[in-house]
C-alpha cells in the first residue's frame, strides 16, 4: 500500500538503508550495519536495523533471500515507480501490484 511506502520513507534510518542498497545491493545485515556505522556514524544494535528493514519490507520496498545461513536484502522500486505513475505521469496506464 501506498501508505507503507510514505511510512517507511518518513523515517531518516530507513532511508540511508535505502540509499546504502542504491549503491550495493543484495547485502547482509551484518553489512548494512557496517556501512551505517562507518558512513553514516550510526551505532546502531543489528536488531535495531532488523527492525527497519522489516518496515521497510513490509512496505515491499526491500525483498530478502536467503543463500545457506545467510539473508541478503536487495532493494525493490516497484512501489515507488508506482507512485510515480500516479502523480507525475497521470495519463501512463497504472500497473497491478
Amino acid at each position: 500500500m501506498v501508505e507503507d511506502v510514505f511510512k517507511a520513507l518518513a523515517d531518516p534510518t530507513r532511508r540511508r538503508i535505502l540509499d546504502e542498497l542504491v549503491e550495493r545491493d543484495g547485502q547482509s545485515l551484518f553489512e548494512i550495519c557496517a556501512r551505517l556505522a562507518t558512513k553514516h556514524g550510526l551505532g546502531l544494535s543489528r536488531q535495531a536495523v532488523s527492525q527497519h528493514l522489516a518496515v521497510l519490507e513490509a512496505a515491499d520496498l526491500v525483498r530478502t533471500r536467503r543463500e545457506g545461513r545467510y539473508k541478503f536484502h536487495d532493494l525493490n522500486t516497484e512501489p515507488l515507480e508506482r507512485i510515480v505513475t500516479r502523480w507525475l505521469r497521470p495519463d501512463a496506464p497504472e500497473k497491478s501490484p
